[in-house]
């Protein structure tokens, strides 16, 4: 390919980026969406329960694929508050390598059954012995490299953060981010990388000297911060037979603030209160290092803990902040906000048909409760908006 036809390519991706980004703002100017008001339950947290310090024997899992039968696919959900409460409970690992379980109450009984009932599945479960190749991207590749300073410093890509497991996180206040669980831990122990975990923020090369419609060809700069503090919930420590997608998203709290802007959270509505009904989200896939990868999609499904979907994504995505246009009741328009964490891949085999998806947690009530008061450590701030 000669220079000009690059240029002219780079000149097209970015045309139709902007144009996608533009293209959501036309649906702010739509009513809000006609939904009760989401209610937050409050968590009570007791005492911190000291454990044994970790091994950190396990192996980072970047192409994390997990399979779902009939029998999965139709189990009703597992409503009762002891079950509730433990999967909400939460270890949290210290930088030297210390660790404590933390148990936690729900407000009330009426709080718990007032969560959402699962729409049409409950959360797959791990199959270690199910092998099929997989297909991470659907049809023609609909990711964007996100390039120059103009967009890597620009929200929303700038809440995009590199994890040192080889994932993606997100931003998400002045010193917190969310990831995958399983960048960190899987299910047993957590990882190698663990034990001195980093979190990477790009910073673009400068593209000075470099000629009008020209993008620069260096690679942007990560400038890495220590993690001090890591949290998972126990919902995704379950030992090594089980280990559920519902739960695969852990928070990591930076050493020190950083001064870039930061995506708030929201309990995640039904993707037919989303404006477009498309989710977004921007990571790190492996097949393009050093790379910042953008991509969008509509919502194929949902659970009440999952978000199936077939945004196109490779191993190293994981951790995502997978965000979309929600309404904000107190500014009163649409505003991006973080709603789920982007996981992996999952196969679903139900009445003989093979059907395969890429699957983000989805923020329910109890989980933006747990996520809030893990940023905030007061669990008064966790209204929801």
């Amino acid at each position: 390919m000669t220079p000009h036809q690059k240029s002219l390519l780079a000149h097209l991706s970015t045309f139709l980026l902007i144009f996608h980004l533009l293209l959501p703002l036309s649906l702010s100017f739509l009513p809000p969406p006609h939904h009760h008001p989401v209610h937050v339950p409050s968590l009570v947290p007791r005492a911190p329960t000291p454990l044994a310090r970790s091994r950190f024997s396990a192996q980072t899992q970047l192409d994390f694929t997990t399979h779902c039968n009939s029998s999965c696919f139709h189990r009703e959900q597992e409503s009762g508050k002891e079950q509730i409460t433990e999967n909400l409970a939460f270890e949290t690992l210290y930088a030297d390598g210390s660790r404590t379980l933390t148990t936690v109450d729900v407000e009330s009984d009426e709080e718990i059954e007032g969560t959402p009932p699962p729409l049409s599945r409950r959360g797959p479960r791990i199959n270690s012995g199910h092998k099929r190749v997989r297909r991470q991207i659907y049809g023609a590749d609909g990711r964007f490299n996100i390039r120059g300073d103009h967009f890597l410093l620009d929200y929303p890509f700038s809440t995009a953060v590199r994890i040192s497991t080889g994932c993606t996180g997100v931003l998400v206040s002045q010193q917190h981010v969310l990831t995958a669980a399983h960048c960190v831990h899987d299910g047993k122990d957590y990882v190698k990388g663990a034990r001195k975990l980093r979190v990477g923020f790009l910073t673009p090369p400068s593209i000075n000297g470099t000629k009008d419609g020209q993008i620069s060809s260096k690679k942007p700069l990560v400038r890495w911060v220590r993690v001090k503090r890591t949290r998972v919930p126990k919902g995704w420590i379950q030992g090594p037979q089980e280990v559920s997608m519902d739960f695969d998203y852990a928070l990591l709290e930076l050493r020190w603030p950083h001064r870039r802007p930061f995506m708030r959270l929201s309990v995640a509505p039904s993707s037919e209160d989303l404006a477009g009904k498309r989710i977004h989200f921007s990571g790190f896939d492996s097949d393009r290092p050093g790379e910042l990868v953008y991509r969008f999609c509509p919502v194929e499904d949902e659970s009440n803990d999952l978000i199936y979907q077939h945004c196109d994504a490779r191993p190293g995505a994981s951790g995502s902040g997978v965000y979309g246009r929600v309404w904000d009741n107190t500014l009163e328009r649409w505003e991006r906000k973080v709603i789920g964490i982007f996981s992996g891949h999952q196969w679903l085999e139900i009445d003989g048909e093979n059907r395969d998806y890429n699957v983000a947690v989805r923020f329910t009530p109890l989980k933006f409760a747990q996520i809030c008061y893990w940023v905030h450590g007061n669990r008064l701030d966790c209204g929801q908006d």
